[in-house]
């Protein structure tokens, strides 16, 4: 039994997304403020510690609405309770179990398989946050605001209120061939038997800023004990909590023989005060150890030094203590896993930035050591199923992203909704939505971005150039260009990314760039050629008859494109969807045009390279950039040269990237999906 899929309804900028979760781990990246942490925190509020502790500020803002159109048709008095209910906003978690047609037992996911389809091999669970008949009045019968106050912001200060009283955590399973089909829980014990959690938040408090806070490993010791304590554990857990319960006692044997006697003459006499009812009254001191609290404040994690001189936890390197952190974090799940009497079906644990201070190499082989832990931790446990764990990780970190699966990617997008100021989430799942790119192009895509360690999943804007050259002085480029761009448009206050793609492999990127919905600078060089005895020869472009870049050829559709329409293009056959295309063209009132960067940057220069402005001007060019020293010239231009002119096409390129997308006329429409169907 696995956990296929994840539904999240009206939770912050979760409103209405479908993830599909691996076998193994899943690697949720994207943008800052993208809904990555919301993922963690809504599993948290449906199934762990925070369950049902949900506050106004979680609903999502699309949703929020909902709560004055609830009251406005409470308060008209014609709609029956029932309607009144129905429009209330509601969060929710919809979960879909897979499960094989040959299992006998089902186990803790029996109670939630109410179909009565043979072939069905699905099972879903829906967890609700919502209000209830009973308890409408107490939400939607508001108090008058106050004079200073507008309706709107008093109702919704007595909806903050009104929330964690009216509304209430529902259990349901549902049937995948009839979702009308229903069966409700009164109690959360068939639910936690299916499904356990595990965190590992990003806030890991592992500086040195405050006295104390450089133990939080030595405390997760205090986790750990008590788990071997539990009368679940296994043999050897229970066997270690007994012999440090042991070797307390003898210690709290020892200090009342002797250390309580002197700590009773600190106490005063009582009778030294005068009071006759107290003269036969007697304190006696009497100390106790609690294993607990012995481990959680006073035992400290130390790494071993030499001559005996041991180091303290903080003494040791952030990278090192965070690893060493998640997997004690690890370590204690699974232990908890074990000792519970009636294991949960599924246990899917979210790891929150796992790469913080860990160096490139370590967090490349994270998601790879993850499923190694998995087979570590359970042969502790021989003749046991192995580790039912599911890991979703969320990461900043290209490095990781790049390492891990493709099909295991979960890029999350932040959107506009056409409301001001109102932000959704957009999940873009690779395993299925990428399948527009061909097997071939998408193991180069996997080989490329894990060995350039792209950043695509995280950028804001990217640009793709050919070689070297414009990859070296692109952030010199940006910078002239940005001089002239209003203020909030300029390139350097967003976050680019340039990839160096070469001439033969841009076109492979983009299936990918549309489907991230990332706004993408295309440069690529006109690449004009002449048939000479019967082979196709580069040249100079006044010269040529068609390209050979393939960027271009696919771009416009076209193996045979001719240099002539490529010059004829518009700026509007240059875009498409969220990419545009750049290529050489001539300088304003001028009649010449380059082939490649490198007589680009001539013909926009020509009086610091010596060359006339005449007939010939683009021949020579031509002939001068054969002589070019890519990255010398490269390093010339972006470091000695001061004033120097951006060839027109990266310049017009450059200026239509930084600009912002035009805003949305009316809000992108969600279509609800049904769960999936057997």
């Amino acid at each position: 039994m696995k956990l296929v899929n994840v539904k999240v309804e009206g939770f912050r900028l979760l409103e209405n997304v479908r993830i599909a979760i691996e076998e193994t781990a899943t690697v949720v990246v994207g943008r800052n403020n993208s809904g990555k942490t919301s993922l963690t925190e809504v599993f948290d509020r449906f199934l762990g510690e925070q369950m049902g502790r949900f506050r106004l500020e979680d609903f999502a803002a699309a949703i929020r609405p909902r709560f004055l159109a609830a009251k406005a048709l409470r308060d008209g008095g014609e709609e029956p309770p029932e309607k009144v209910l129905a429009e209330l906003p509601v969060m929710a978690l919809t979960l879909t179990f897979g499960y094989s047609a040959d299992t006998d037992d089902l186990g803790p996911l029996s109670p939630f398989v109410i179909d009565l389809e043979p072939g069905c091999t699905t099972a879903i669970a829906r967890i609700e946050f919502s209000a209830s008949l009973k308890t409408l009045g107490a939400l939607l019968d508001a108090p008058e605001p106050a004079e200073a106050e507008s309706g709107t912001e008093a109702l919704f200060r007595h909806f903050r209120e009104a929330i964690p009283k009216a509304y209430s955590i529902k259990i349901f399973a549902i049937d995948p061939t009839d979702v009308t089909n229903r069966r409700s829980f009164e109690k959360t014990t068939e639910l936690n038997s299916l499904i356990s959690t595990g965190f590992v938040k990003a806030q890991r408090t592992l500086d040195v800023g405050k006295r104390g806070e450089t133990d939080v490993i030595g405390k997760l010791l205090n986790k750990l004990f008590k788990t071997a304590n539990a009368v679940t554990a296994s043999t050897d857990d229970q066997q270690i909590a007994d012999g440090l319960k042991a070797s307390v006692a003898d210690l709290e044997r020892a200090m009342q023989q002797d250390f309580d006697d002197r700590l009773k003459a600190l106490l005063p006499a009582l009778n030294t005060f005068g009071f006759p009812s107290l003269n036969d009254t007697e304190l006696r001191p009497q100390t106790t150890i609690d294993v607990e609290s012995l481990l959680t404040d006073n035992t400290r994690i130390l790494y071993t030094g030499a001559d005996g001189v041991h180091l303290p936890e903080g003494y040791n390197g952030l990278g090192t203590r965070n690893l060493i952190y998640i997997l004690l974090q690890l370590e204690a799940l699974h232990k908890a896993y074990r000792s519970t009497p009636m294991r949960p079906g599924t246990h899917i644990v979210f790891i929150e930035e796992p790469e913080a201070h860990l160096h490139p190499q370590m967090q490349e082989v994270f998601i790879g050591q993850l499923n190694e832990a998995i087979s570590t931790l359970s042969q502790k446990y021989p003749g046991e199923t192995v580790w039912q764990v599911q890991f979703v990780v969320s990461t900043h970190s290209s490095h990781l992203a790049n390492a891990a699966p493709f099909e295991a990617i979960r890029y999350f997008l932040n959107e506009p909704t056409g409301t001001t100021g109102v932000r959704r989430t957009k999940v873009k799942d690779f395993r299925k939505g990428a399948d527009k790119i061909g097997p071939e192009d998408r193991r180069f895509l996997q080989q490329y971005m894990t060995l350039t360690k792209c950043d695509l999943y995280f950028a804001d804007k990217a640009i793709l150039v050919e070689g070297a050259t414009e990859r070296i002085l692109m952030p010199r480029i940006t910078k002239i260009v940005d001089a002239d761009l209003a203020p909030e448009h300029r390139l350097g206050r967003q976050y680019v990314t340039t990839i160096e793609a070469g001439g033969a492999h841009a076109q492979v990127f983009y299936p990918l760039l549309e489907y991230l919905e990332l706004k993408t600078l295309i440069i690529a060089d006109l690449d004009a050629v002449k048939l000479v005895d019967s082979r196709w020869k580069k040249c100079a472009c006044a010269e040529g008859e068609r390209t050979s870049n393939s960027a271009l050829k696919t771009w416009f559709d076209d193996n045979e494109i001719s240099v002539a329409a490529l010059q004829a293009k518009t700026p509007e056959e240059k875009t498409q969807g969220y990419c545009r295309i750049a290529y050489q063209m001539s300088e304003e009132g001028s009649e010449h045009c380059a082939r490649s960067y490198e007589d680009a940057l001539i013909l926009a220069n020509l009086a610091d390279f010596g060359i006339a402005d005449d007939a010939n001007a683009a021949s020579n060019a031509w002939e001068t950039a054969q002589d070019f020293k890519k990255s010398e010239e490269a390093i010339k231009y972006a470091i000695r040269e001061e004033n120097w002119s951006v060839p027109r096409y990266i310049k017009e390129g450059l200026a239509w990237l930084s600009e912002p997308p035009p805003p949305l006329e009316a809000p992108p429409p969600i279509i609800p999906e049904e769960p999936e169907a057997a």
